[in-house]
């Protein structure tokens, strides 16, 4: 019964990571969508920033940018504690 579950998980897994690589596209060929276009053409009046980069990251994204440095901060924070001397 263990042996079954497992190789059920291991064919679903492989069968997985198949059918994503015949979706992929083929390398170097650009995805666009209109999502793109639209950051182009209105970035600049509507942050005022000149970057569309940077907008994007810090205007349109700003939360989740948020977040990122969060869970980056809090991993450093556990890596200090965790290595931290001990006083006796």
């Amino acid at each position: 019964m263990k042996k079954s579950v497992f190789g059920f998980a291991f064919l679903f897994f492989v069968a997985f990571l198949l059918l994503s690589a015949f979706g992929m596209r083929p390398f170097g060929e650009p995805s666009f969508s209109e999502m793109d276009d639209y950051y182009i053409e209105n970035a600049q009046a509507e942050t005022g920033a000149n970057n569309v980069v940077t907008t994007i990251v810090f205007d349109y994204r700003g939360f989740d940018t948020l977040g990122e440095a969060t869970v980056l901060f809090t991993a450093v924070v556990g890596i200090v504690a965790l290595f931290r001397e001990v006083a006796k």
